[in-house]
């Protein structure tokens, strides 16, 4: 997505400049910083310039006096963001500038503080409004909510840059942004009663480098159908850093999530595009996706980047009933809930349609295999034919070709967790009979499968009987087929479920095996059993022993 707004480009011309001076501050990201409460930012800080030919009107909660002769310069400023907000006229760009002090109920505001549309209400970026606080909420009515608190409605283009926000009010938001496009840059939102900022309807806010701090309920919550960009934020110390929920598709970028009760809470259908994030030490889990939400943590396109490590519980938790695709990121699969398969999203195109598989050797297989819903390809239509397969990645294709019973019972394995993705799977192929793990008691689910194990796990869990020794003499590399797997592999040959490519006198049997070449022995193997019609095609090994059945 692209947006016009830009903080680093000078404002625009015939713009109207509130200046708020003077008062006392309320919290000092400062002095957070400096003790070490708050993260330094995650990114060089962007300062907007005031615009050229800008009317500078000028408040000061101490010394101003709401009257219409005052406001034009330092020595003569109005005393209320209020009454300075009554003089915009409609039409014209009005920049709020925020100098040190403390505007509240008591000192004259009127809350909320509604910014009609190209407003800007500016303090000191410099030290993220360390001096200037709006403190305070007010009751309104949103569309898509109904009754709210909120210290500040951001209308359309409007700009709020350089001050500390506090809504201390029962389910109070700081800034409520609602089917509007405001710049929210550089400010604090620190101990909101519910979120520093909340983003409804078809918002597309620039929400970028702000701290978040301390908040009772979320950071920020984006609802409905939302999108935007959360763009070199810290999240710390609050509920949620960001819930993200309905059917909102937001940027999330460059932030840092840390020492919050849960990182990311995703849930009814969001899609958040989430990419190179810090989402550390939450005290529960990093990221949480719930109901059906699908959050974009890595594509075809680009990486995600995002560094999870060292929550407290889970580092990345899927609730939801289908797989998350992480691509990309630093992440340890020890360290998550539900399933997560490390590769990229299959294609959304009519399955079995591959762009890079037309005239592959292995073309009809891997058609018949994704028509069949066993495999699936890549963004983009491509399905990496020659790509190796991992051994949990084949545990799930097995679970998908054959959906075997149980025949032994369960085996843990000392470098798999139950909240590893592909548990399941490997669960299933195991007790199933046609897989095992090492004699060490490990796994290893991201070793890449070797021909061998292809065809030895296929002949054990069908049930094939070792086959004739002499079958092997097909074979030009015989030689190089472990003992403990000669039985297997001439049970496979006899049941014409080897394909080699390019020659078919030669095995290859402890290279590992490529995505056409499993989909093309296990399917075979499907023939056999009696769940495929047959593909012809030359590269089907026929032993002179050939036989079928068991």
């Amino acid at each position: 997505m692209s947006f016009s707004i830009n903080a680093s480009t000078p404002l625009r011309l015939g713009a109207t400049l509130i200046l708020l001076s003077t008062g006392v501050g309320y919290f000092s990201p400062s002095r957070a910083l400096a003790n070490g409460l708050v993260s330094p930012s995650p990114s060089p800080q962007v300062i907007a310039q005031i615009p050229a030919g800008a009317t500078v009107l000028y408040v000061n909660p101490l010394a101003g006096v709401d009257e219409s002769s005052a406001g034009k310069n330092e020595r003569t400023p109005y005393r209320t963001i209020t009454y300075a907000l009554r003089q915009v006229k409609p039409g014209n760009v009005t920049v709020i500038q925020l100098q040190p002090g403390s505007y509240t109920q008591e000192t004259g505001e009127v809350f909320p503080l509604i910014l009609p549309a190209s407003t800007i209400l500016r303090g000191s970026e410099t030290d993220k409004g360390a001096s200037t606080s709006v403190i305070g909420g007010g009751n309104f009515i949103s569309p898509t909510f109904a009754r709210q608190s909120a210290t500040i409605v951001a209308g359309k283009s409007t700009e709020v840059r350089g001050i500390t926000v506090t809504n201390p009010t029962t389910r109070g938001t700081g800034v409520w942004v609602e089917t509007s496009n405001p710049t929210i840059q550089n400010c604090t939102f620190v101990r909101n009663n519910r979120e520093g900022v909340f983003v409804s309807g078809d918002a597309q806010p620039l929400v970028l480098d702000n701290l978040f701090f301390e908040n009772g309920g979320n950071g920020i919550s984006i609802a409905n159908r939302a999108k935007g960009q959360i763009r070199g934020n810290i999240f710390e110390n609050t509920g949620f850093g960001l819930a993200i929920g309905g059917a909102s598709e937001p940027l999330v970028q460059g932030n840092r999530i840390i020492r919050n009760v849960d990182g990311f809470y995703i849930n009814d259908g969001a899609r958040p595009i989430l990419r190179n994030n810090v989402i550390e030490e939450n005290r529960r889990d990093g990221i949480v996706v719930t109901i059906a939400a699908k959050p974009n943590l890595g594509d075809r396109e680009a990486s995600g980047s995002n560094i999870l490590r060292n929550n407290g519980r889970y580092d990345l938790h899927n609730a939801t009933k289908d797989p998350l695709y992480s691509v990309g990121n630093t992440l340890d699969d020890k360290r998550i809930a539900g399933v997560v398969e490390f590769v990229a999203p299959p294609i959304a195109t009519e399955p079995g349609a591959f762009q890079d598989v037309a005239g592959h050797w292995a073309q009809p297989y891997i058609e018949a295999m994704a028509k069949a819903e066993i495999i699936s390809g890549f963004p983009g239509g491509v399905f990496k034919p020659d790509d190796p397969v991992t051994r949990v990645q084949f545990a799930a294709i097995i679970n998908k070709a054959f959906n075997p019973a149980p025949q032994q019972p369960r085996r843990d394995f000392s470098d798999i967790n139950t909240s590893f993705w592909g548990y399941q799977a490997i669960q299933v192929a195991v007790q199933g009979g046609f897989m095992q793990g090492y004699p060490e008691g490990v796994f290893r689910p991201a070793e890449a499968i070797p021909r061998t194990q292809v065809l030895v796990a296929l002949a054990a869990g069908l049930g094939y009987a070792d086959g004739d020794p002499n079958a092997l003499g097909r074979y030009q590399d015989s030689s190089q087929i472990p003992s403990w797997a000669m039985g297997r592999v001439a049970a496979a040959t006899e049941r014409r479920v080897v394909v080699n490519y390019p020659n078919p006198g030669i095995l290859n049997p402890l290279r590992p095996a490529t995505r056409a070449e499993v989909a093309a022995m296990v399917y075979q193997a499907m023939v056999n059993a009696g769940k495929a019609p047959a593909i012809e095609s030359p590269y089907v090994v026929a032993s002179s022993s050939a036989r079928n059945g068991n």
